[in-house]
């Protein structure tokens, strides 16, 4: 069994590569989408860049297994020594339309519990990286979360439910609600660039409907590192599975929580 920070050094190689693989493939047209749901789009570049990550995880550490969005949606994540937990696009629809805000996320849970974590910022060449007892790391520079602890002072993230519209009405009242009050809400489209940015301050809090393993599970390894709260909606602390997540500092986490408790 490798360290944590062994890990969370493969993971950054892979999602390196993954990046230059980004960078260097160009946008298809928009007949050559394909929808996997309702304005949930994949790509054979999604797909291409996943298996090139998936190949490099599995020879630098045998035996370990890969959970990803676009190849293996249905494998079961709590079993297993080392299972990496891969999104290789975060933020396809970015992507497909040219907006400079996607990423590479790659969590590690090492059995079962999430123990190391990178997501790459693709167009900034940036790199967020946290393992377990290893804090938080915005390239060479430590970080943590925002001291904001006034919601009139606080910037909030957030991630539109247009897989699930289900939901809709519901996550309108949270904006809502939200919205009167806090400073400002920021949807940029990439739930892992979201939670990267609540790890290093630059967000006090965060929420989402419907996000799954690979949406979050490099960023929950870098917001508990980061000295940051993320559950679910009903506070526990277990995110492996399909839910609504809620983030923040510890002051800014509670006071979210009992708000959307409450809508």
């Amino acid at each position: 069994m490798r360290d944590y920070n062994d890990l969370v050094k493969i993971a950054a190689r892979a999602a390196e590569h993954g990046a230059q693989y980004l960078r260097a493939a160009t946008r298809p047209g928009w007949q050559a989408w394909t929808e996997k749901a309702q304005s949930d789009f994949v790509t054979d570049i999604d797909r291409g860049c996943e298996a090139l990550i998936a190949e490099e995880l599995q020879q630098a550490v045998p035996g370990s297994r890969v959970v990803g969005e676009e190849l293996t949606p249905g494998a079961t994540i709590a079993q297993g020594e080392v299972v990496w937990i891969v999104d290789p696009l975060d933020g396809t629809t970015n992507f497909l339309h040219g907006f400079p805000n996607y990423a590479v996320s790659i969590g590690c849970a090492v059995r079962g519990e999430l123990s190391a974590g990178v997501i790459h910022d693709v167009t900034r060449d940036i790199v967020y990286r946290g393992w377990r007892g290893g804090g938080t790391w915005r390239g060479d520079t430590q970080v943590s979360v925002s001291a904001v602890t006034d919601p009139r002072r606080a910037l909030i993230a957030t991630g539109f439910p247009f897989r699930q519209l289900g939901g809709l009405e519901r996550y309108l009242r949270q904006f809502a609600a939200v919205t009167r009050n806090t400073s400002g809400i920021r949807r940029a489209g990439s739930a892992a660039l979201d939670l990267a940015h609540l790890a290093v301050g630059h967000f006090d809090a965060f929420w989402e409907q419907g996000l799954a393993p690979w949406d979050l599970a490099a960023g929950v390894v870098l917001i508990r590192e980061a000295g940051g709260r993320i559950t679910r909606a009903d506070g526990s602390d277990d995110v492996l599975s399909q839910g609504d997540v809620i983030g923040g500092n510890p002051v800014m986490h509670e006071w979210l929580l009992n708000l959307l408790r409450n809508v």
